[in-house]
Parts: structure tokens; sequence; C-alpha cells
């Protein structure tokens, strides 16, 4: 059955076909600006000007600037045009850098959760990330927050993280080495599967 294309019309951009072609191609983007609305609606249309889907995002706004991450897919005899519009908009005040992505490899090895809590010091992320470097761990997704411990005093440091460990590794080893440092940093780390 064949599906009829959407239309798609933006102001000032080419009229392009949601369904112009069966290869989409992968792009990221990182995006920081001064925070100001109508960044995501801006971004939004250029890719769908270009007949593109908006997949994954985390975005925040932080220090007064708004700062993101995209990932997006527009068909491949889009993606040059699209990318250069969206490196474009820095005329705006819109700091983009644009990337082909690739396609996603088959992984081997087992993701793990890590949580961590304690307080608030420099130097935590790097001695963490030291430890999972050392085990050649693979970091796939990283939160962090500072929020206030009110009845301990200070503030608290709170990580949230998703792990690849690679195949053959050890997870108790790994584990071994993130418990010796939560002594040394006086943290909570919980590490499962």
């Amino acid at each position: 059955m064949m599906r009829s294309p959407r239309w798609v019309r933006i102001t000032g951009s080419p009229l392009v076909t949601a369904e112009a072609t069966d290869v989409n191609q992968p792009i990221v983007l990182t995006i920081i600006a001064q925070d100001k609305p109508g960044i995501v609606q801006r971004v939004s249309g250029v890719i769908r000007s270009h007949g593109g889907a908006w997949h994954q995002s985390s975005m925040s706004q932080l220090a007064g600037r708004f700062a993101g991450i995209l990932l997006g897919q527009v068909p491949e005899e889009h993606t040059d045009a699209c990318l250069a519009e969206l490196e474009a908009l820095e005329r705006e005040g819109l700091r983009i850098v644009a990337q082909r992505g690739e396609a996603e490899p088959v992984h081997d090895g087992r993701v793990y959760h890590l949580e961590l809590v304690g307080h608030d010091r420099p130097g935590i992320m790097a001695d963490i990330t030291a430890v999972l470097a050392a085990h050649q761990v693979n970091v796939l997704g990283l939160e962090t927050l500072v929020e206030s411990a009110s009845m301990a005093g200070g503030d608290l440091f709170r990580a949230y993280a998703s792990l690849r460990l690679p195949e053959g590794s050890e997870a108790a080893e790994v584990e071994t080495a993130l418990e010796a440092l939560a002594d040394d940093l006086m943290v909570d780390i919980n590490f499962e599967p």
C-alpha cells in the first residue's frame, strides 16, 4: 500500500517530503546558547523542514545558558543542507555543532548501572572515571547534580551512570576498585547490572 507523503513548509526553507527516501542519515548535534524561549522550536523546525525526525535528546538550562545534545535522522539527500542550515543558526546566537552520525554498532559486554552519593568536593568525577577507564569501562550515559544536604550541612553530589563493561572483564574487579575508591572519597556507590 502506498502512503501519501506529508509535506512540510517552513518560511524561507525548501519544501521537502518527509518520505523522500528510505535511507535516513543519523545526525548528532550539540547546542549551546544564551537561554531564551524558542531555541528548541528553531532547531526542530530546521530538522523538520529537511524531512527529518527528532529521536533522542537531553537539554537543560545551566547557569543562564541553554545546553543540549540531540540525535535526529534526516533523509540522506537532505543531510548536508540540513547540517549547513543548523550551523548557520549561529547568526541567531545558537552555537551548534552538527555532524553525521553512524549506525549503532553491535556491542558485546554487559551494561551496569552506577549510583554515587556523597559530600560534594572537587575531583569526584575525575577519580571515578579514572577507575572506569583503567578497567576499559565505557560510559553510555551520565547524569550528575549537586543538591543541598539540609540535615548534614554542605552539598551532596549525586551521579547516575549507565556503563558497558568490555567482553571478558570481571564485574567483581570493577566493583572492588569502586568500593575502595568509595571508602577513600567517603561516598556511597551502588554498582549493579
